[in-house]
């Protein structure tokens, strides 16, 4: 734990952030419009209709830059100190669970206000980062590889039926060592929703039915295994972000050669 202080002169802890350093690399991102229909027919039980799974095509070679992502999701531990700061509530959960319930402009601003306290530019990860550090350098279904199984993410099959300590299914780690990518908390990113450049001309422009355009990825612990996919993009459906399960991680630039921030 770092110490530093407050505005008003009183000494606040900050948990250090325990980053994941991810290189440089390919991402194989979304999904083969010749697959959307064997993907629904997968996932056909849990009812998602075959025009979400569209919003994934076509699959591309993307290039993303070296950053830093958080091992896991900002936790109630990590956020109440900013809450007290802000004025903002803490959820009544444990202190080691993911913080849920957090719109996106507090969670911009959680990112400010410890990037100001560290000294590093704390921000969420675009689309592309988080699918990057999900998939590896590969084209993965889900974080773990290509099959799903049950036991490695907190999600709905479990029947937990609430958040669970973050970093408490090790074996659902992706290729880089990222924890709770699938489950337990579904995840802002900094990306407003947008049809990949060469979607199908049926995939929407905008998504008029979510509560806010940028995109959430991963899935929380009320989801089915449709939202634990790697390439799965899917907006905040309702303003009720406790009952779905929203919360956020961490990312920042690459640590540069031979630094130690």
């Amino acid at each position: 734990m770092g110490v530093v202080r407050s505005s008003g002169g009183g000494a606040v802890r900050v948990e250090q952030v325990d980053w994941v350093e991810v290189p440089a690399g390919t991402l194989c991102r979304g999904t083969p419009g010749d697959e959307v229909a064997a993907v629904a027919r997968r996932y056909a039980d849990t009812g998602v209709p075959v025009d979400w799974y569209k919003k994934e095509v076509p699959r591309a070679e993307i290039h993303v830059p070296a950053f830093r992502i958080a091992r896991t999701p900002v936790t109630v531990g990590q956020w109440a100190p900013f809450a007290a700061a802000s004025g903002r509530p803490v959820p009544a959960t444990p202190v080691d669970h993911p913080v849920i319930g957090i719109p996106y402009e507090a969670a911009t601003a959680y990112c400010r206000w410890l990037g100001n306290r560290i000294g590093l530019g704390v921000r969420l990860p675009t689309e592309d980062e988080w699918e990057r550090a999900a998939r590896g350098d590969d084209d993965r279904e889900f974080p773990w590889g290509e099959e799903y199984r049950t036991g490695l993410a907190n999600l709905v099959d479990l029947g937990i039926g609430t958040t669970t300590p973050v970093g408490s299914f090790p074996g659902g780690a992706s290729p880089f060592g990222v924890l709770d990518m699938a489950g337990n908390a579904d995840e802002w990113t900094s990306t407003p929703y947008a049809p990949y450049p060469g979607a199908p001309a049926d995939v929407p422009g905008t998504e008029d039915w979510a509560f806010d355009r940028h995109i959430t990825r991963g899935g929380a612990f009320r989801h089915d295994r449709d939202l634990a996919r790697c390439a799965r993009r899917h907006g905040a459906y309702e303003p009720d972000l406790v009952a779905i399960g929203v919360g956020f991680r961490l990312a920042a630039p690459a640590r540069p050669v031979g630094g130690t921030q």
